[in-house]
């Protein structure tokens, strides 16, 4: 039998309580997950579920306050300190006075990266979101999907294996979202990374993902975790696929389950 791809991300009874003012607050409780290395992963629940709180203790935003959370091998803060993430944010969060190109190499700046290597780590992910020939242009002179699409070269620019994507396209109308989530799918499968993905839509998180973790409302636990079985190459009207529908229902059921739950 092949081996079973290496795991990217391994959670361990992971919880998290912030301390406020008026008490505390319990944003994830017991969340166990394993995520392999190249997966598509989808975390789908109510808003304040916890599921940017969760992508946030990956990346070492947040500290976990009980237990255990391994990224590639390694706690949280050495992945970052190593650099093995990208981080695409709900905004672009591009720099205005800097063009594209050094929105793009603003990261590779931060680490010394040379200028010859810089120029062709930016050349080559503006030509994987199909963004070159927009290189001088500033981010005002660009639509709301290529600014975010040059946020996600800035995050591939230093090549992590692991990409965090926090409801990048939440904001953007139908018709351009449709556009990026093809897209996104064409970059995962060209790069092979690990992508977890954040969002609120059923259809964007059955279209795009190997898994999808559906979330309770708070504290934030792991409701189910659905395998697709949808090929890899995915055209946007197998939405209207009874395979498709079926997953996009278990979601649903999901989510409708989690917000009966009862301590």
């Amino acid at each position: 039998m092949p081996s079973s791809p290496a795991p990217c991300i391994t959670a361990s009874a992971l919880s998290l309580t912030f301390a406020t003012n008026d008490g505390p607050v319990h944003a994830l409780k017991d969340v166990n997950l394993d995520i392999s290395k190249g997966e598509f992963v989808s975390f789908i629940g109510p808003s304040g579920c916890g599921k940017t709180t969760f992508l946030r203790v990956i990346a070492d935003l947040e500290r976990a306050t009980g237990g255990t959370i391994v990224v590639n091998g390694m706690t949280p803060h050495q992945a970052r300190e190593k650099r093995a993430y990208g981080y695409v944010f709900q905004a672009p969060a591009l720099l205005p006075w800097r063009t594209i190109e050094k929105n793009v190499a603003l990261p590779l700046e931060i680490m010394g990266v040379g200028a010859a290597e810089r120029t062709e780590r930016i050349a080559r992910t503006l030509a994987l979101v199909n963004l070159k020939g927009f290189e001088k242009k500033y981010p005002w002179q660009l639509s709301g999907g290529m600014q975010q699409r040059a946020s996600i070269a800035r995050a591939l620019s230093f090549d992590a294996d692991l990409l965090l994507m926090d409801e990048p396209f939440g904001a953007l109308d139908e018709i351009v979202r449709d556009h990026l989530n093809e897209q996104l799918l064409q970059l995962w499968a060209r790069t092979q990374k690990t992508i977890c993905f954040v969002t609120h839509s059923i259809p964007e998180a059955v279209y795009l993902s190997t898994r999808i973790v559906v979330m309770s409302p708070r504290p934030g636990r792991v409701i189910d975790v659905i395998e697709s079985d949808l090929p890899r190459e995915r055209p946007l009207d197998i939405r209207e696929t009874p395979e498709f529908l079926r997953i996009a229902h278990r979601v649903r059921e999901g989510l409708r389950a989690g917000h009966s739950y009862d301590d």
